[in-house]
């Protein structure tokens, strides 16, 4: 029997398809968003993990990491933290820009936010968890979600009393990434292991990580038990995979996306060019060639060209004679999965 996902329901807010977009450093902004929107089949869009320290002081019509369009609805905010003390003037924040969501990040495995306190370091202090979620669940009646990994090491029993605990303190939905802390984007993601979690919940249960494909999605479904997917890199590289998830696996009636690659980065172009500031633009359109070129049998020699790049303009320019060559003798790759990723 394939399987098959239902809308999630938490707190008024309806996640239907119940497909996520995974919180993203540098990349989950306004104009890859916007790309996801156009092709659907996206439930949850999400911010990249914001600092509740600063957010404070971000203009929202200015900010990177706020800035946003009518489109983009829902929009869930993740919250980088690592004390109570920061929530209340960060949510304050969030009412104002009107979030539909609040993510509380404890999974983050990058030194300097571990360092800080934050990200998977959280998932090392329970008392101070409780404190975070209990001060962020009376300050908002929105919904109030976490993402997760597995841990540092194997330890079902730990793992689990600290999911349940996020429940019993008030967090309505969890997202787990099914890899331990030091696990790279290269291990294959355990997602048996999300499986346990969700005898144990009566919370929605997301999982995260390693969904490249349809059929990845299908397989993570099969083997966790998820009641939703939460989808990354996958994306990035290809998004339009929203779209096709959705039709196979919640029976959407979008129609099957018609790509055309030139197209879908000349609109990212488009988008930071009208959203962003000129010194805003290069580094993130850098970040997001990265993962497009991966599309292409020589997609290296794209990244390579505009990582090179020192300007937008001189990026698209060198972008463009690669599309040019690259179709004529049609080097796109149809079969992006995990094992082919450098």
């Amino acid at each position: 029997m394939q399987a098959s996902l239902q809308p999630i329901f938490i707190r008024g807010l309806k996640i239907d398809p119940p497909l996520l977009l995974a919180p993203m450093a540098g990349l989950t902004h306004t104009a890859l968003r916007q790309i996801i929107s156009d092709f659907g089949g996206v439930g949850l869009l999400s911010t990249e993990m914001l600092s509740a320290k600063r957010l404070p002081t971000e203009n929202p019509a200015i900010s990177p990491y706020l800035i946003r369009t009518a489109s983009e609805k829902p929009l869930s905010y993740q919250l980088l933290t690592s004390m109570a003390g920061e929530i209340a003037r960060a949510i304050d924040v969030l009412h104002a820009v009107h979030a539909d969501a609040v993510d509380l990040n404890m999974g983050c495995p990058a030194p300097a936010v571990g360092k800080y306190g934050a990200g998977f370091s959280l998932m090392e202090q329970p008392e101070n968890v409780r404190l975070i979620v209990a001060e962020a669940r009376k300050r908002t009646a929105l919904p109030l979600t976490a993402k997760i990994r597995l841990g540092a090491e194997l330890d079902e029993q730990r793992l689990r009393s600290f999911c349940t605990m996020l429940e019993d303190e008030g967090i309505d939905m969890l997202s787990v990434h099914a890899r331990l802390k030091h696990e790279s984007f290269a291990r294959r993601p355990r997602w048996e292991h999300i499986a346990g979690i969700k005898e144990r919940l009566k919370i929605p249960l997301i999982a995260n990580g390693g969904i490249f494909s349809v059929q990845d999605a299908k397989d993570c479904l099969a083997v966790s038990g998820a009641d939703g997917l939460m989808l990354g890199r996958g994306a990035v590289i290809r998004p339009w995979l929203f779209a096709e998830t959705a039709r196979e696996l919640c029976g959407s009636g979008i129609a099957e996306p018609a790509v055309y690659l030139p197209a879908v980065y000349g609109r990212f172009l488009d988008l930071l060019n009208e959203h962003f500031r000129p010194e805003r633009r290069l580094g993130r359109l850098k970040q997001f060639t990265t993962y497009l070129a991966r599309n292409y049998a020589f997609g290296h020699h794209l990244a390579a060209k505009v990582q090179a790049s020192n300007s937008v303009e001189e990026a698209q320019e060198r972008a463009s004679r690669f599309f040019a060559e690259a179709h004529n003798i049609a080097t796109v790759v149809t079969d992006c999965t995990e094992k082919s990723l450098p």
